[in-house]
């Protein structure tokens, strides 16, 4: 089955009562038993929902994975990761992630005994160079967010399968769609399904898959006992967002091609972050374990000056300043203050990321509207 009608169809059968082709929203908290042990799979709503269920049958699908499962958030999900871990237990996580990941690791669960050493992992062969016997999870981000890094899966997943160690794959940035990390050796995927899979921007949901029956028992014990599932209302609109993902992840491909190639050539951009333009250092490697470049940009002015990114934010008329990324709309972030502001200011230098660095989440509107609002606020 090809992915537009996996998008579509995975996972969801016509409603057994009525016949309905949209998955019903099963809004309830508990259900009727016909004695006790005698139950339909269902006994209470935290722990299986009949929305839920098709659902992460769904994902499974999207990603050729066996088992998906829904969380609250994609934090919820990172959460419920690194709740596979004990105290003593090392991660190493790409140096370029998203702020919220960061939090988790650094002050949250370093408080609980684990510690994260971030690296630049888009030379895998700086991943060996920072394994120990401590080391029990490799999370990675490709493309990282914000400044689109791209990490050659393959030459990772071999390294750490041969090391025993857990890949853990945020693909939220590029989606199903485009990229498919468990083919390369990735344990679990996971993605904020708030962002493209949703892509209307009315919905917080994240979402873990793999192939492992033993992670997948080991995932939903956490998923039940914390209780951060999704509620069924949040399960029927991602449904819903899914079944129209590849028609909406062609239109955010091609804009953000023609607004990284507009920004290319444009006298004021100092750096073009873009993982489709041929100069970009990994391009080759995004051209072998991706379909297509996604619809994310960021940039930086020559005039490198705070007050100069926040006067072409605010001059937007289109992209909209705003977190998040990944709906239909054009939405324009300033990372050092909104979504990385949780990142000290060193650490984001040292990687790359600068304070006058704009990140757009190009969306489907019309590209002569886009380009148009950005000549206007370069001015």
């Amino acid at each position: 089955m090809k992915f537009g009608t996996k998008a579509i169809h995975a996972g969801v059968q016509p409603d057994p009562s009525t016949g309905a082709i949209m998955t019903p929203i099963y809004q309830t908290s508990t259900y009727v038993q016909e004695g006790i042990g005698k139950h339909k799979g269902y006994e209470y709503s935290r722990t299986h929902n009949p929305t839920r269920t098709v659902l992460q049958e769904n994902l499974a699908a999207l990603e050729n994975g066996r088992y998906g499962l829904a969380f609250a958030s994609g934090m919820a999900a990172v959460d419920a990761v690194l709740k596979l871990l004990r105290p003593g237990d090392e991660i190493i996580a790409s140096n370029d992630l998203y702020g919220g990941t960061y939090r988790i690791m650094s002050r949250v669960f370093q408080n609980f005994g684990l510690l994260t050493h971030y690296v630049d992992l888009s030379d895998a062969q700086n991943l060996r160079a920072h394994i120990t016997e401590k080391t029990r999870l490799v999370w990675v981000e490709t493309p990282t967010n914000p400044l689109l890094n791209v990490v050659d899966l393959e030459a990772i997943g071999r390294i750490t399968q041969k090391q025993g160690i857990l890949l853990v794959v945020d693909n939220t940035f590029a989606t199903p769609y485009l990229q498919n990390p468990l083919q390369w050796g990735a344990d679990i995927v996971m993605h904020s399904a708030t962002k493209y899979l949703g892509g209307h921007s009315d919905v917080v949901l994240g979402a873990l898959i793999t192939n492992r029956e033993d992670l997948r028992d080991q995932l939903a014990f956490i998923q039940n006992a914390c209780g951060a599932v999704p509620g069924p209302q949040d399960c029927f609109l991602l449904l819903r967002g899914i079944k129209t993902l590849h028609v909406r992840m062609d239109r955010h491909c091609e804009n953000g091609r023609a607004v990284a190639e507009y920004l290319d050539k444009h006298p004021q951009i100092q750096k073009v972050y873009w993982i489709g333009l041929p100069s970009h250092p990994n391009h080759k490697i995004a051209r072998k374990q991706m379909r297509n470049f996604g619809g994310m940009v960021s940039f930086t002015l020559k005039d490198d000056r705070l007050e100069s990114a926040i006067r072409v934010m605010e001059n937007f008329k289109i992209f909209a300043l705003g977190e998040s990324l990944g709906g239909v709309e054009s939405l324009c972030t300033h990372p050092a203050t909104m979504t990385h502001a949780s990142i000290p200011q060193e650490q984001r230098l040292k990687s790359g990321l600068r304070d006058t660095l704009i990140r757009l989440s190009v969306g489907i509107e019309d590209i002569d509207d886009l380009l148009g609002d950005l000549e206007d606020a370069l001015g």
